[in-house]
C-alpha cells in the first residue's frame, strides 16, 4: 500500500523535520494546500485515505464515541462543550447523530485502548479520539476499521494507515513561534522551552520545529525544558521551579498551548522582569496582552480546541456521509492574530483568569470551500436527513 511505503520512507527521518514528497493522498489537493504539507514532522502520514470509498454500517443517526486521553485542562473543557453544547445539537437537529459517548483514559494508554474497544463492541458508528499517543492506539483502530468503525484522531495525529488525522500543521507553528520570539529577542539570549505532554503527537512536532528554527540562531540558548502538560497549574509549578533552582538570565519562554498563562503567573511571581512569552489562544494570557499592549508584537492560533473540534467533527460527517477523503491527514495553517483581534475579542474589563479562548472563526480556520476539495464527492456536511 502507498501510503505505508510512505509511512515507512519518512520514519527513517524521525526527529527531523523535512520536505517531503507528497503521496498520492496529498498530491491529489490543490497547490494551495498542497503548501501546508511542505515542512512537517517526518512520521505524520500523508498518502490516501483507505475511507475513500467507505460506507457505514448502516444510516444516520450515527452513534459517536469520543475517547479523550485527558480532561484536566481547559483546553480540553473548551472542545468537549464544543461537543457537547454546539456540535451535537445541531447534529441531533439534522438528523445526523443520535448520541456521544465520552470517555477520558488520564493519560493512560491501556485505559483509552479498552475504552476504544469497548465503544466498537457497544456499537458506536465512529470514534473521535484526542492527543494520543502516536503509535499506542494503533492495533485498537485496526480493530475499528476491522468492524466498521473509522477512528478520527484530532489536533494531533497517529500512524495507523486506518485513521483519519486532524489539526494544525504544529511543526510549522512551533517553528512559526520560535522564529517570532527569535526575532523579538534580536537572535540571542536564553530561552526557555515548556513542552506539552512529551510523547503525544502535537507535542513532539512542535518542538521539533522550535528547535529547528532556534537552531539557526547561534547567540539564542535553549537553556532549559520543562513539560506544562498542557495545563496551566502544572506549567506554572514547573516554570518556578525551574526559575528557583536556574539563576541564570531568561530572555524569552517558547511556550504550547493551554498552559501560556501559567508560563505567565510564573514570571509575574518570580519577581524576574516580565519577558517575551508565545501567546497560542487563552484568554487570561491574551487579557494581559490587551493590558499591555507593548509586551509582544503577535500571537498565534495552533490549537484553538473549537474551531479544531468542528473541523474533525466536519470531517466524519462527511466520511460518514460517504463523501470520500482524499488524504489521512487534514492539516491546517497557522493563523497568526494580533492586538487588534484581542481587543475585538474580549473587553477591556477582561478577566485575568478567564478559562475560556481567543479563537478564530470557523469560516477561517476549514472553510467549507476548502473542505470540498479534501473529499472526493463533496457536499454539505450538516444538510438534515430527509
Amino acid at each position: 500500500m502507498e501510503m505505508l511505503k510512505c509511512t515507512l520512507r519518512t520514519l527513517t527521518a524521525i526527529g527531523v523535520l523535512t520536505t517531503v514528497a507528497h503521496a498520492d493522498g496529498v498530491d491529489q489537493l490543490p497547490a494551495s494546500e498542497q503548501e501546508i504539507y511542505k515542512i512537517v514532522d517526518p512520521q505524520i502520514p500523508l498518502g490516501a485515505s483507505v475511507y475513500k470509498d467507505f460506507k457505514p454500517k448502516k444510516g444516520p443517526p450515527w452513534k459517536i464515541g469520543y475517547a479523550s486521553s485527558y480532561a484536566g485542562n481547559t483546553w480540553r473543557a473548551a472542545a468537549l462543550d464544543a461537543v457537547m453544547n454546539d456540535l451535537l445539537p445541531r447534529s441531533k437537529e439534522a438528523g445526523l447523530v443520535s448520541d456521544v459517548v465520552v470517555t477520558q483514559s488520564d493519560l493512560k494508554d491501556a485505559v483509552q485502548i479498552q475504552q476504544m474497544r469497548q465503544m466498537v463492541d457497544d456499537g458506536v458508528d465512529a470514534i473521535i479520539i484526542c492527543c494520543s499517543n502516536v503509535t499506542a492506539l494503533n492495533q485498537t483502530i485496526e480493530y475499528a476499521y476491522n468492524h466498521g468503525v473509522p477512528v478520527f484522531s484530532f489536533s494531533g495525529y497517529v500512524t495507523s494507515p486506518y485513521a483519519i488525522n486532524g489539526a494544525a500543521n504544529h511543526a510549522q507553528g512551533g517553528a512559526q513561534m520560535a522564529e517570532w520570539l527569535a526575532k523579538k529577542i534580536n537572535g540571542k539570549g536564553n530561552v526557555l522551552l515548556v513542552s506539552g505532554i512529551p510523547g503525544f503527537a502535537s507535542s513532539d512536532s512542535f518542538d521539533k520545529g522550535a528547535k529547528e528554527a532556534l537552531a539557526k540562531y547561534p547567540d539564542i540558548t535553549v537553556v532549559g525544558e520543562v513539560a506544562g502538560k498542557w495545563t496551566d497549574q502544572v506549567a506554572q509549578v514547573e516554570v518556578q521551579k525551574f526559575l528557583a533552582t536556574n539563576p541564570a538570565q531568561i530572555d524569552g519562554i517558547l511556550t504550547q498551548g493551554a498552559q501560556e498563562n501559567g508560563v505567565l503567573n510564573a514570571m509575574l511571581q518570580s519577581g524576574r522582569p516580565m519577558v517575551p512569552i508565545t501567546l497560542g489562544g487563552e484568554a487570561s494570557a491574551a487579557c494581559y496582552w490587551r493590558k499591555n499592549p507593548d509586551w509582544v508584537d503577535a500571537s498565534f492560533h495552533i490549537w484553538p480546541p473549537r474551531r479544531e473540534m468542528q473541523q474533525m467533527w466536519e470531517i466524519m460527517l462527511r466520511t460518514l456521509e460517504g463523501q470520500g477523503p482524499k488524504v489521512q491527514t487534514f492539516l491546517r495553517p497557522v493563523l497568526p492574530y494580533t492586538i487588534e483581534d484581542v481587543r475585538a475579542a474580549i473587553p477591556e474589563d477582561c478577566d485575568l483568569n478567564s478559562t475560556d479562548f481567543v479563537e478564530p472563526k470557523a469560516d477561517d480556520w476549514f472553510p467549507a470551500a476548502v473542505a470540498d476539495q479534501y473529499f472526493e464527492r463533496p457536499a454539505d456536511p450538516w444538510k438534515p436527513v430527509k
